[in-house]
């Protein structure tokens, strides 16, 4: 610290300029905030800062709160002058209209919070190319299969087409009779057998449409 500096803090210089910020500002500050806040003004150094806070605080013409560490400087509310009823109705109209552009500024942080949300779970500009392309291929294949379907000359006319239906139907038929005969006829003779129904179609070689994973196609 130069002596210039240390002439005005020891002078009181200091200590005027730093109680009157407090007063001023009315809210806490560390020694390092007054330093920072005040240096290029005021060409204050550190050392003088503390200095001149402690002993405001120490006069008490400041108030002073230790937090760990850190102490906090704010100014003495009791030393204040106190506001008139007109002052004090001003200061609750600046409240309720700050209030209200917080509120107006919290549901806008919403809104956007919200818009970011859903853009970051948007595509972006080269992906959306790649999706396009991949989307033009496909529609040129399918394109292409359609083109091959209809240039065939082995198309099913509606006669043919009604005529496998037909037979489809009366083969699902025979199967569903077929099986319900056997049925019958092994759950008769089983009736009297034995062994379990499992020995017995192993003994006669008996193999069932479930031991191959077949089951009844459905109807077209």
């Amino acid at each position: 610290m130069s002596k210039g500096r240390d002439g005005a803090a020891a002078g009181g210089g200091a200590a005027a300029i730093l109680l009157r910020y407090l007063r001023e500002q009315n809210r806490p500050y560390s020694a390092q905030d007054v330093f920072g806040n005040l240096q290029r003004e005021h060409g204050l150094g550190k050392a003088a800062v503390v200095k001149a806070l402690e002993q405001l605080a120490q006069q008490g013409r400041i108030r002073e709160k230790t937090y760990g560490k850190q102490k906090i400087y704010f100014a003495d509310q009791e030393q204040l002058p106190a506001a008139s009823d007109a002052e004090l109705r001003a200061l609750d109209g600046d409240i309720a209209e700050l209030s209200s552009k917080v509120q107006a500024l919290q549901q806008s942080c919403r809104l956007m919070e919200g818009e970011l949300k859903e853009l970051n779970g948007s595509m972006t500009t080269p992906e959306m190319g790649k999706e396009i392309a991949a989307l033009r291929q496909d529609c040129a294949g399918y394109t292409e299969r359609l083109e091959r379907i209809k240039s065939a000359t082995n198309h099913v006319t509606p006669e043919e087409k009604e005529k496998v239906c037909r037979e489809q139907q009366l083969y699902r038929r025979e199967w569903r009779r077929r099986k319900r005969m056997a049925t019958e006829l092994l759950d008769a003779i089983l009736e009297g057998y034995p062994k379990s129904k499992k020995q017995f179609f192993e003994e006669v070689g008996i193999e069932t449409d479930e031991d191959h994973n077949v089951t009844l196609p459905a109807a077209v």
